[in-house]
């Protein structure tokens, strides 16, 4: 296992470090930690007893097979794996000087999951003056299948001739995004053959999100890329989507941008650490692979139907465009390409995508796609498409900075994917509109941090590589944010924002005087401690720390490594995580009435069919019986998932983070010089029991990586940054303290001025007050339930922990049994940080006989100063499902929408904080 404390720490690398193409080493020094770490990692994900790799060579999404995300089964592959993968063997020739991994990487990729000619046999067909026929997307799934409408404009695909002459093809060149590696569902789409063989062994492109924004992963129909109308319906799958006169068998692909920018990012990092090595001439052909798909990745640059980028509000009117207007320069969602089955004759369509969100956008990609040359495609116009996108995507980044740091979703060019007119008042980037939430809404598209960390990697390493002011400037904001939001125990446990919330808009985007965003807003609901997220965070932190000096970002980098380090399994490193969205196997996958077919293995495709009612494979997994259990009542089940993208990520954590943070590749005893001590020691806040502590940041010669606290002479605890709350104190008691500062080669500072501090006596936890807003979600004041929301405010002016936070909601029995059962429906922290139960009145009141009280564990954490919980929906009934009457229940209100209720009660520590009680 790794220790918390790794011997080497943060030297902040030299500037002349972050030019391209600078030194000569042969390979990176392997006697440091973090490079052994990486090694040890590295070994771990190649060792085939792991189970990390197909028999076909490439990487599963994870080792285990239960599970259920973008993919539905562990065992699936997606393009984001394959690049995570690329990235991994390019760092691995870095710190051993072997290029050969690498380069294999590719080569599987395009044997495999980049369709060779026999996938995509008519491409040849493809007539760029009519790309495709539009067909309007719809909010959800029961809008489906959508009619065809060939009298929509369709503007013209201006790539096509250009990529064709540059490389003698009318085939694509792009990942697909989704591979069945095992073939668990039996279409059998094989590489290479163009064909649907059925099950058996192998390989198979497979597709599954076709309709609309609200269909997630639960509500969808898997199908085959090729459909020859072996499975499904008469038509396949395709009547399932779109709705036309007749159905031709047909192939078709869809390309996730953001996996191949990360490949051609990868490919920039083989081609500058092999050249610094003299080798570059040993990834050229690799690197020219990379450079091909970036010319193809353009088309994620297009609206969808080519149509006219801007104030394009109706499909009949929003004019169709020719050369570049259709050009939005963003990296959108995807894009997609298909054509009819056989050879020779036929028809090719292609479409980009009118969706971008700033989690997918690349910089460092689009500099290196214009400024390498080794990487600048052959056709004409690439290298300036490139600049220009990297212009706009620093502006699209800018544009979605939230006024405390981190970015808002994205925007669109066809609002609700039928270029209807977004509501009044919407802000627009370059005519695109706002959209908090774009391309998927189950869940919110924006709401999970992992999109943060995974975008702001990529503005780090390009600031890194380039220095550039407007990446600066939006990664410094960013970085302040989340570190703010970061929290590393002095036992090693960690946790930073998972789901996010957000309110107001940006200001409309103008170039010449960007707003201030001082409407835009975004608050933490709850925090996880995901390690695949986690190692995109320290990357981020990396890149940014060794460019800039920032030595708190150093800091929080090598603490939060070091703590992920401390979760070794024998796979990798990974930590326990509870599926509460399992229960939702059993959720109806919509099939149109009058709809009827098959998957391979027989399950029937029906209206009213289930996710696990045509996946039925599923319950022949060895982890079923845990999901069983779990939709019969018990408890929702626990998995350590071993992700293929995030082990890769987090040895690369541990391999940049040794390239660019530890000094001289590790070699110890070149710093004994100590910090100053820290000055400005304050006591920041007290409650009866626990101290809160700030001081001014100590100096080195190299980096400061963090702060001891002593209370009366002994250590309390540790601090990557200048805060620290001491707990567990006595109330009424007096406190000394002192801080000292620590570097990277394990020198100490001397202590502070120290400073006295007293604990409050008794009682308040003083945290603050709170309040309690209540809805009424139960439209029947005599049926079976008691149903209600509510949600908790902190209007104090310090955070509060919730562990200590009661709530009260009181009504009457009604008579029955004495037992009842509760349920939390739905919470934003998560229903699993929810505690409920009905408590006996001791002495019973009118309207009162018994109190629904509703607390939090531990895993809800601190509510921050003006925050609220967000919304906790509960109901109970009696054991014996009798009627409630509620008329005259004390609590009972029947507003809809949230308010303040002072008939709902709110205890901290035990004491009543807010209401007043019957």
């Amino acid at each position: 296992m790794l220790a918390l404390g790794l011997t080497q720490g943060t030297a902040i690398a030299r500037p002349a470090s972050a030019q391209a193409g600078t030194g000569s080493r042969t390979a990176a020094a392997a006697d440091d930690p973090y490079t052994q770490a990486f090694l040890t990692q590295y070994g771990k994900i190649k060792d085939a007893a792991n189970g990390y790799f197909s028999p076909d060579g490439l990487p599963y999404h994870s080792v285990e097979t239960l599970m259920v995300e973008a993919p539905d089964h562990g065992h699936q592959t997606t393009s984001e794996a394959v690049s995570f993968w690329m990235w991994l063997e390019a760092a691995y020739g870095r710190v051993t000087g072997d290029w050969a991994p690498f380069n294999a990487a590719w080569a599987v990729a395009e044997k495999t999951i980049i369709p060779q000619h026999a996938d995509q046999p008519t491409s040849d067909s493809y007539n760029p003056s009519a790309p495709a026929t539009y067909a309007a997307e719809h909010p959800l799934p029961s809008g489906y299948p959508s009619a065809m409408n060939g009298s929509v404009p369709v503007g013209k695909d201006p790539l096509s001739a250009e990529l064709a002459s540059s490389y003698g093809t009318m085939d694509v060149y792009g990942m697909h995004w989704l591979m069945d590696l095992d073939n668990v569902y039996g279409y059998g789409n094989k590489p290479g053959t163009g064909g649907e063989s059925g099950p058996g062994a192998g390989a198979s492109f497979i597709n599954t999100y076709q309709r609309g924004a609200q269909e997630s992963v639960w509500e969808t129909v898997p199908q085959p890329t090729t459909d020859l109308f072996k499975y499904g319906g008469p038509n396949g799958y395709l009547d399932l989507f779109v709705g036309d006169s007749s159905y031709a068998k047909q192939w078709k692909y869809t390309n996730a941008p953001d996996a191949d920018a990360r490949a051609v990012q990868a490919a920039y990092w083989a081609y500058r650490w092999a050249s610094e090595q003299g080798k570059e001439s040993q990834v050229a052909a690799s690197v020219a692979k990379a450079a091909k798909m970036g010319d193809y990745l353009r088309y994620a640059m297009f609206d969808k139907y080519f149509k006219r980028i801007g104030d394009c509000t109706d499909p009949n009117s929003c004019p169709a465009a020719s050369g570049r207007d259709s050009q939005h320069y963003l990296l959108s969602w995807y894009y997609a390409w298909g054509g009819s089955a056989g050879t020779g004759g036929g028809w090719a369509w292609r479409i980009g995508d009118s969706a971008s969100h700033q989690g997918y956008q690349n910089p460092l990609a689009a500099w290196a796609l214009s400024n390498v040359p080794s990487l600048t495609p052959k056709s004409a116009t690439a290298k300036s498409d490139w600049s220009k996108s990297l212009t706009r995507q620093l502006e699209f980044l800018t544009w979605l900075q939230s006024s405390e740091g981190a970015l808002a979703g994205g925007c669109t060019n066809s609002w609700e994917g039928s270029y209807s007119a977004p509501p009044a008042g919407t802000p627009t980037f370059y005519g695109m509109a706002y959209d908090w939430q774009p391309v998927y809404h189950d869940p919110a598209s924006n709401n999970w941090f992992g999109f943060q960390a995974w975008g702001m990697e990529r503005v780090a390493a390009y600031y890194y590589v380039t220095g550039n002011a407007a990446a600066e400037a939006v990664l410094s904001k960013w970085v302040a944010w989340a570190s703010s939001e970061t929290t590393i125990g002095s036992d090693g446990s960690f946790r930073f924002p998972s789901t996010l919330n957000w309110t107001g808009q940006p200001d409309t985007w103008n170039a010449a005087s960007p707003g201030d965003n001082a409407g835009l807003h975004v608050s933490v609901v709850n925090y996880a401690n995901d390690v695949g997220v986690g190692a995109a965070y320290v990357k981020t932190l990396t890149y940014y720390a060794a460019k800039s000096g920032d030595e708190d970002a150093a800091a929080l980098a090598k603490a939060l490594l070091d703590a992920m380090a401390l979760n070794t399994t024998d796979k990798g490193i990974s930590v326990p995580e509870t599926r509460l969205d399992y229960n939702r196997f059993e959720d109806e996958v919509y099939i149109p009435s009058g709809w009827s077919g098959t998957m391979p293995n027989g399950d029937p495709i029906r209206p009213g069919a289930t996710f696990i009612g045509i996946r039925s494979w599923y319950k022949d997994d060895p982890d079923w019986p845990k999901v069983q259990a779990y939709l019969d009542g018990g408890d929702a089940p626990t998995f350590t998932y071993h992700r293929f993208w995030a082990q890769a990520a987090l040895a690369l954590a541990f391999a940049i983070y040794a390239e660019l943070l530890v000094e001289g590749g590790g070699e110890p005893g070149g710093d004994t010089e100590p910090p100053t001590a820290p000055a400005g020691l304050t006591v920041t806040a007290t409650t009866k029991d626990s101290v809160s502590l700030s001081w001014s940041a100590a100096t080195d010669n190299v980096a400061v990586t963090g702060y001891d606290v002593y209370r009366n002479g002994v250590l309390a605890g540790n601090a990557t940054g200048r805060t620290f709350t001491d707990t567990g104190l006595a109330a009424g008691t007096e406190y000394t303290y002192a801080v000292a500062a620590r570097d990277a080669g394990g020198n100490t500072s001397a202590l502070s001025d120290a400073v006295l501090a007293t604990t409050k006596t008794g009682g308040s936890t003083g945290t603050g007050a709170v309040k309690v807003q209540y809805k009424s979600t139960d439209s029947s004041a005599t049926d079976n339930q008691i149903r209600m929301g509510l949600q908790v405010v902190n209007t104090g002016s310090a955070p509060i922990d919730l562990s200590t936070v009661k709530v009260r909601y009181w009504f009457t029995a009604d008579g029955g049994p004495s037992t009842f059962g509760t349920y939390c429906d739905y919470a934003a922290l998560g229903s699993s940080t929810i505690t409920h139960t009905v408590v006996a009145v001791s002495s019973p009141k009118t309207g009162a006989d018994r109190c629904l009280e509703v607390g939090f564990t531990g895993g809800a954490g601190t509510l921050a100063a003006g925050a609220s919980t967000g919304e906790i929906q509960l109901r109970l009934n009696k054991s014996d499902w009798s009627n409630f009457n509620e008329s005259d229940d004390y609590s009972r209100a029947t507003n809809t929408s949230y308010a303040d209720s002072t008939k709902v009660g709110a205890y901290v520590a035990g004491s009543l904080a807010w209401g007043v009680e019957p």
